[in-house]
């Protein structure tokens, strides 16, 4: 299938980590877990993949309210937060950093303590967005992983700490180490990232993409060429 690009790479991590979930929930503004999902569906046809705030995929017909009674009844399995920063103790800011000022925390706060497969995402791997300590603190939580665009990290609940379990193609431990502002733990099966398989990518590129492509149409565009 030649080469993939990134974006296939974290679908590909993102839907291994949803594994046996039967119910995921992706915010808006989301188009890399939403494509793992996607993709995960093709092999599990059962799984609920619900998009927030997207026309096409959005079955709340009560908005938030209806998301978040799901959540409080544990009927929500995985859901994905992000955030201008990440620190190491797997708090989350969505307020502000750096003298900027973001969006704000929504439902954050409620939604990363009840819902127990919540994953961490944030493509920029960085010390500007993975740092010691959160300027403010949104939410904190018990995450299942956190996923960036150059590594894979688990979470270890009894000592707050993560530890990095993959670094991803064209990454090496050294360059994590270097880029992240936080401290870890190394896995002791620490690895390569495994590269998207020829199934992944055709089923990405055939069947997921024209899905995707509905409800986030610049990014379909962007990674596959979908007009």
């Amino acid at each position: 299938m030649g080469p993939y690009a990134t974006e296939e790479l974290l679908a590909c991590v993102i839907a291994r980590l949803v594994g046996d979930a039967r119910h995921a929930a992706i915010g808006a503004a989301s188009p890399i877990p939403a494509t793992g999902c996607f993709l995960l569906k093709t092999r599990k046809p059962e799984l609920r993949v619900s998009l927030h705030q997207k026309r096409r995929a959005n079955p709340f017909s009560e908005g938030s309210r209806e998301l978040f009674d799901l959540a409080g009844q544990g009927r929500i399995d995985v859901f994905f937060l992000g955030g201008a920063q990440i620190d190491g103790e797997a708090a989350i800011n969505l307020v502000r950093a750096e003298g900027r000022r973001f969006p704000g925390s929504f439902g954050s706060a409620f939604m990363y303590p009840l819902v127990p497969g919540t994953i961490l995402f944030r493509e920029e791997h960085s010390r500007r967005t993975l740092v010691p300590r959160v300027e403010f603190v949104s939410a904190r939580g018990e995450p299942a992983a956190l996923l960036t665009g150059k590594a894979l990290f688990s979470w270890q609940k009894e000592k707050r700490r993560f530890r990095l379990e993959s670094f991803h193609p064209g990454s090496s431990p050294e360059e994590i180490r270097s880029a992240t502002g936080f401290d870890y733990d190394l896995s002791s099966s620490l690895h390569e990232t495994p590269a998207p398989g020829p199934r992944e990518l055709e089923c990405l590129r055939t069947v997921v993409a024209p899905q995707i492509a509905a409800d986030y149409p610049d990014f379909a565009r962007r990674v596959w060429g979908i007009h």
